[in-house]
This record gives structure tokens, sequence and C-alpha cells, in this order.
């Protein structure tokens, strides 16, 4: 075993950037050094992660002018109330617009502030520290930023790319297990948009990530970001094939948004989403039942549910999904699978499918 610091880079032209991947690098002032070119750093963290971690990033920051804003913790927070706080201790410290802001926790903690970042004084450097299994190999790569809506998750925000993205594996040693599974569910879900040999590796190994074997976990967090950036460097701003980085999140959302944000964790809601992608695909003649049977069975087996809630109705469904991004013209859009391993975006399928994919989970008890 080896803690070997890997860095991947994210190919953006003028706004690439590195993803340094490896153990104690919250601790390592040299990468920080590299990244934040002056005094003023407002680390954005929450309640559950600061006691956890910010001491350590603030020593590690000891030459810089440090101060930090903790915020509740939890998706229920994460809208444009919670999000203001952030500006409040901007202003009130005076920071000016050298200054970088580091966001410190897990997906919530790094959209709210990469998208205050993005918005203060029209634009500030941002460095993402994902401290959950989920934001490191997802939500801290790619400029996604954003709070929720009531009528919508992640309506309102911007792409804005950060400097560097630091993932310290240690610190996926305080997650519990919910959130680890959490985490796998987005890991999944690489495998079965484009990368097939990753898909087996994960049917193979799916045990070791659960006993978070550091090989196994670092090597997971490796793939799915090589995976991620390359679709962000072909696509930044989403304008076609990142949109294959949605799969099973339409009625993921929806689900989200239907039960209340902070009911169920966003990766459970998109590992739901992606058995309800793989049942309309059976359906539309493209996956086989052995196929659809094998996406519940690895999902499944990462302890994650299979099945969305008896109370969110077809009907609910159908309204909640209609306000997700990825409807154009009237027309909604899904990521659904060709076979496993290959994804596509197609608004090209009966609504009677659609339906009935619908109408059939919510039968299940």
């Amino acid at each position: 075993m080896t803690n070997k610091m890997q860095t991947l880079h994210v190919d953006l032209g003028e706004r690439s950037y590195p993803i340094y991947i490896g153990a104690n690098l919250l601790a390592d002032t040299n990468i920080y050094q590299r990244h934040i070119q002056h005094k003023q750093v407002m680390i954005v963290t929450n309640e559950t992660v600061a006691p956890l971690y910010l001491t350590q990033v603030q020593s590690a920051l000891s030459g810089c002018d440090t101060d930090a804003v903790i915020l509740p913790d939890g998706e229920s927070y994460k809208n444009l109330a919670t999000w203001e706080k952030i500006f409040d201790r901007l202003l009130e410290s005076r920071f000016n617009r050298q200054c970088t802001i580091v966001a410190l926790g897990g997906g919530v903690i790094g959209d709210m502030a990469g998208f205050a970042a993005a918005c203060y004084q029209r634009g500030v450097n941002f460095v993402q520290i994902p401290t959950t299994l989920l934001a490191q190999v997802d939500s801290s790569v790619g400029g996604k930023t954003g709070v929720n809506h009531p009528a919508g998750k992640n309506m309102i925000g911007a792409f804005y790319q950060p400097k560097c993205v630091i993932i310290d594996t240690e610190t996926l040693n305080t997650l519990d297990d919910r959130q680890l599974s959490a985490g796998i569910a987005e890991v999944i879900k690489y495998g079965l948009i484009d990368d097939p040999e990753f898909l087996s590796w994960l049917d193979a190994n799916m045990d070791k990530l659960l006993q978070r074997d550091t090989i196994a976990l670092t090597y997971a967090i490796e793939r799915s970001c090589q995976d991620k950036a390359r679709v962000v460097a072909a696509d930044e701003l989403e304008a076609g094939r990142r949109a294959l980085l949605n799969l099973g999140h339409t009625f993921g959302h929806a689900i989200e948004a239907g039960m209340g944000y902070g009911e169920w964790l966003h990766g459970e809601a998109v590992a739901t989403g992606m058995c309800m992608a793989a049942d309309l695909s059976r359906r539309l003649g493209w996956l086989s039942q052995d196929d659809q049977d094998q996406v519940r069975a690895l999902i499944r087996r990462a302890k994650l549910p299979v099945d969305p809630p008896r109370s969110l109705t077809p009907e609910q469904f159908l309204e909640l999904m209609a306000v997700d991004k990825k409807v154009m013209d009237g027309r909604v859009r899904l990521v659904l699978m060709k076979a496993l391993g290959q994804s596509v975006i197609t608004d090209d399928f009966d609504p009677q499918l659609l339906q009935a994919t619908l109408s059939e989970y919510g039968k299940v008890a």
C-alpha cells in the first residue's frame, strides 16, 4: 500500500486545474501555497466537519489571514438564506476581490461555497476540499455550483471552476456508513455511463469498498475523477455530452424534492433513479431483464435503495420531473442505457413507457 499522491488534470484551457488525491493532504502546506496567491482566505465548512478538520486546515494556512464561516449541516440548508451567511462573513471581515474561498466539507458545502465564490465581487478564487466520498468523486469536480429552490434541486447557480481540488482520502475514516454508500452510488454511475471495465471492477470489489479498503477506495476515486474530468473537458457547460453525468438524476431529484431535501441523501435518490432508468431502458428494448437485474443487484449490494418511496405518486413524479434542468421545449430529456456501460441522452421515448415505469415503481411495497 502506498500513500503517494496522485495528480489528475481537468483540461479546460485557461481554467484547467489539478485534482490531488492521497492521504494526509489536508496538512500539505505546499499545495495551498501553489494555488493561494494572496493572504485573505475564507474557509466555508459546517458544524459536522469543522470540529474534525478546520483547525488542521487553518494550521496548514498559517501564513494566510484566515477566517471561517460554519454553516448548519444538511441538504435542507442548501438554500439562499444559508448561502447569504457566507457573504455576511466576507463583508464583515472586509475580504477583497483577491481573497480565496476554501470549501471544506461535502457536496452541499462545495456547491454553496463555489457559488459564493462565483458571485462575491463578481468572482474570487476558489479551492475545493471535499470530505465525503460523493463530493470527492462527483460534486467537487467540474465547476457546478448552486443552491436548491423549493421547486427544484440546484435550480440557482453557476458554472465556476476551482483553482484545485484536494482529496484527502483520510477524511473517509470519519464518514458514516450511510454517507459512504451514498458516495458509491455516484461511483457506480460512471461505470454505467461509459466505463464497462470499471463496472466489472466494481462488481468484483464492492465488498472491499464497503469495508473501506484504502487501495480499493483510492482506485475508485481516481477512476471516477478521470471519467468525470474527461467528460467535463469535452463539454464544460453541459451543452451536450456532459448531461450523461446525470444518469439517474432526473428521477433522483424528483425524489429529493418530493420527500423534502435531506430526507433522502442525494446518492440514495440517484441510486434509485438509476434503477428506474434501467427499468425504462428495458421497456424500450435496450436492456435485457438480466441487465436490469444486474443494475439492481449491484446497487443493493452497495446498501442503497433500489425502489422509490411509495408516497410519491406517478403524477407527482411527472410534475417534479417537469422542472428538471434537462427539460427542453417542454420535453423531458432522460439519461438512459443502451447497454450496461453505454448511456444516451434522449427525449425520444414513448411517454406511456415512462408512465409504465412510474406506475410499476409506485406499486413497490
